[in-house]
């Protein structure tokens, strides 16, 4: 038989059991010592030492055995959750997913409202940006904070990932009326700032996902267009209009939608500079927009009056008057959905292409069946105070088909994701 433990151990432990023989009056501990050959130094102030220590080991033991018997559970149990979690994830119909009441996880480190969030195109990391001056990027998957970039020195209005694929670059805009680079691959460091805005920086997008061409929209009434490998402004256009709050490039990047307190929206070829069309028909100061993806052409072309004639671009636009409407690239109005109380502050189209998703100043995510005539199918209560942007996460692929990630950030300070 093998020895579990070395010469010295066992004689540590036979000094033990003598000892503790002794403690409860046991008479033949005399043989038994004599039988595991202890000498005659163990006498009776060593024995003392000794005793004790058997029962403290064997509390110790029990001790290990029950707290490893929980942790055991626990592990069952979580290991539980986590293939449940992943079965939904991986089974759910991601072309009808919406998201439901709570959310995965709730971020929570800025001081103050959350203004903007963009989503790596790759890595599961999202990036928001605050009223507090700080842009923060989570791990969206565990809910975890990564780290925060400072650098604004004024609330950040604007976060977009984009760039050519092997450098990736995050792009925040501010009031402070500067544009920032940052490169995720070098631990987020800030290898540029563009300046040339006469006002607050309100949003920005890259042109395309893969470009290296971003798009700036500004209070001074002015969209620029930068090259964010050399930091140069490319071109400028002015729109001769008011404070423009959002911009959303087309799907090939050669136009433009750009919104803001003039009421009106206007679709801009930007390499031309000219006005494509006008969107008039809002009633208030329009707060945000969004260009359909594919995906959704076929249910926004049978909402307009030529029905399944319409092609090209399509348009959402969400204004203060509590509505949001739909456009087609000539400018025509072809739907106005209603039911928010307040100003509509972010839209976002389903990836799925059926569906559109809207945030209020009213606190509530709103999802709008555009397969159903745009009418309201589901409203979520999103938060304690006002909703303030959306934005889709990338497609995840999974063996068990796709899943989507959604996230909304509130002026509660928080970001919530549901996935």
């Amino acid at each position: 038989m093998n020895q579990l433990l070395t010469p010295r151990q066992a004689g540590e432990l036979h000094k033990a059991i003598i000892a503790y023989l002794s403690s409860i009056n046991v008479k033949s501990t005399n043989i038994l010592q004599d039988e595991l050959f202890i000498d005659g130094t163990f006498d009776d102030a060593t024995r003392k030492k000794y005793e004790g220590l058997l029962e403290r080991k064997w509390t110790s033991t029990m001790r290990l055995t029950r707290r490893l018997q929980e942790l055991e559970a626990t592990n069952s149990k979580l290991e539980t959750q986590l293939q449940s979690a992943v079965t939904v994830r991986s089974h759910h119909d991601s072309t009808n997913w919406l998201p439901d009441a709570q959310p995965s996880h709730t971020l929570q480190s800025h001081r103050e409202g959350i203004t903007c969030m963009a989503f790596h195109p790759v890595y599961s990391s999202l990036a928001s940006g605050s009223e507090d001056c700080t842009i923060k990027v989570w791990d969206w998957e565990y809910g975890q904070l990564e780290r925060t970039l400072k650098g604004h020195r004024r609330p950040v209005l604007g976060l977009d990932y984009g760039g050519p694929k092997d450098q990736i670059r995050l792009a925040s805009c501010s009031s402070d009326l500067t544009i920032k680079i940052w490169d995720p691959s070098n631990e987020y460091a800030n290898v540029r700032t563009l300046c040339g805005h006469d006002h607050s920086v309100s949003a920005v997008r890259f042109l395309t996902p893969n470009g290296n061409l971003l798009v700036s929209v500004s209070r001074d009434a002015s969209i620029r267009i930068w090259d964010i490998l050399t930091g140069y402004c490319v071109r400028t256009i002015d729109s001769q209009d008011e404070w423009i709050r959002d911009i959303a490039p087309s799907l090939d990047g050669r136009f433009c939608v750009a919104v803001g307190d003039a009421q009106t929206g206007t679709i801009w070829d930007y390499s031309s500079g000219d006005t494509v069309a006008r969107l008039l028909g809002h009633e208030n100061k329009i707060e945000c927009c969004v260009v359909a993806p594919i995906a959704s052409h076929e249910y926004l072309a049978a909402l307009g009056p030529n029905k399944s004639q319409e092609k090209g671009l399509f348009v959402a636009t969400g204004s203060r008057d509590s509505t949001i409407k739909l456009w087609n690239e000539r400018g025509q109005l072809i739907k106005t959905l209603a039911g928010h109380d307040t100003w509509i502050r972010g839209l976002a189209f389903h990836p799925g292409g059926k569906y559109l998703l809207s945030v209020s100043d009213d606190k509530t995510i709103r999802c709008w069946d555009l397969s159903q005539d745009g009418r309201l199918v589901k409203t979520v209560k999103g938060a304690s105070h006002f909703l303030s942007c959306i934005r889709w996460g990338p497609i995840l692929k999974q063996s068990g088909g796709t899943s989507h990630v959604l996230a909304i950030g509130s002026a509660d300070s928080s970001v919530r994701v549901w996935m």
